[in-house]
């Protein structure tokens, strides 16, 4: 373990996760393999968490993120393996967790395909990348979840070229095909990442009809997929700031570890890199590493200029982004390998109401942290 500005004060032996959130005094931990599906862990002492109930899910299929608001819990289902169980099915697990102990499934909404990869929920609207009979690769949908018993679709999304069955030609650069990873919602704009195509800004003013006002294209020029667009709420230097997260994963060509990098979107149809951030030291040359020893992804939740971000073997990096010019690092986190791993490999991270930090491991474990440096 190497900590700087942060205390380890309890540490939950789980299976490998996803994804962490807490609503209250609850932590949903999404796993990446079955049977292991969701966690639910009381966090009223941080330093004794307790688990409340667990969900499980067939093998070849994974349940990797999970979000809640409003006493209802969303999940994904995803195939991960060409032999798993039809029946299944991917799409969306939809649960009340008014009483957190005991998790009622309220609906089931079913996609094609592999199913939903990621999302984000706002306690109304979930934002999705589902994978759509007649379309290529993964979309952007917008579901209304006012009754979680009957989901709606209000509204999708999709880059030219991916709606086979409307006759549309793929008008794609080498690489695997385009392919929503993750969509966010900020006021009336949804922040897409769309993997190795980079990402898009959507008006989403009508929600009805999604439409383009921006596009980051990366297809031809840059090794990593896009894996984040997060939006920062408040101007910093006068300037609209968006973060945008590559992953390290995935590479179209061998190169060094994924980074950070900081866009200025003020005027947003013509966003501009203005910074990026690396962990000092594990980019000594530009040659190309083992996946997973660069970036992941940011928090989705940050805490003012304060944004925790989620560096695979680098485990939790703490940076300030007050000049987005210069991003700097303020504390970091690097959990001990789990065992039988050589490395650590923090997947996601995020924090409560409390300034808490919540770490996980996608092979294994989660860390509750305290940073002095908000």
């Amino acid at each position: 373990m190497n900590a700087r500005s942060t205390t380890l004060i309890a540490h939950l032996d789980t299976a490998g996760g996803g994804q962490v959130w807490v609503d209250g005094t609850t932590l949903y931990i999404g796993h990446m393999s079955a049977p292991h599906g969701t966690t639910v862990v009381d966090v009223a002492d941080p330093r004794a968490p307790r688990v409340l109930a667990t969900i499980d899910i067939p093998a070849g299929w994974h349940s990797h993120k999970v979000r809640v608001a409003n006493d209802t819990m969303i999940v994904n289902h995803e195939r991960l393996a060409a032999d798993a169980d039809a029946g299944f099915g991917g799409g969306l697990g939809i649960y009340d967790v008014s009483n957190p102990a005991r998790p009622v499934l309220r609906s089931k909404w079913a996609t094609a395909g592999t199913g939903v990869h990621r999302f984000s929920f706002d306690g109304r609207y979930a934002y999705i990348s589902p994978t759509v009979e007649g379309y290529a690769g993964n979309i952007v949908m917008i579901l209304d979840l006012a009754d979680p018993a009957e989901p709606q679709e209000v509204g999708r999304w999709w880059l030219p070229g991916q709606w086979i069955a409307g006759g549309e030609k793929p008008t794609l650069t080498t690489g695997r095909g385009p392919r929503c990873h993750h969509p966010l919602r900020l006021g009336d704009r949804l922040y897409v990442s769309y993997w190795q195509h980079g990402g898009a800004i959507l008006d989403i003013s009508d929600m009805a009809h999604p439409r383009a006002v921006a596009r980051i294209d990366t297809s031809a020029s840059f090794p990593h997929p896009t894996h984040t667009l997060l939006t920062i709420p408040q101007p910093l230097k006068g300037r609209r700031v968006m973060l945008v997260a590559d992953e390290d994963v995935d590479k179209r060509w061998p190169s060094a570890p994924a980074f950070l990098w900081i866009y200025d979107i003020t005027n947003e149809a013509a966003p501009v890199p203005i910074g990026t951030f690396q962990v000092a030291g594990i980019d000594p040359d530009g040659a190309a590493q083992a996946p997973m020893t660069g970036c992941h992804q940011p928090s989705e939740r940050i805490n003012g200029t304060i944004v925790p971000c989620a560096w695979f073997a680098q485990g939790l990096r703490l940076l300030d982004i007050s000049d987005p010019f210069a991003p700097k690092e303020v504390g970091s986190y690097v959990p001990d390998p789990p065992a039988g791993h050589a490395r650590a490999s923090s997947n996601d991270v995020t924090l409560d109401e409390r300034g808490l930090l919540y770490l996980v491991d996608r092979q294994g474990g989660v860390d509750i942290l305290e940073t002095s440096v908000w």
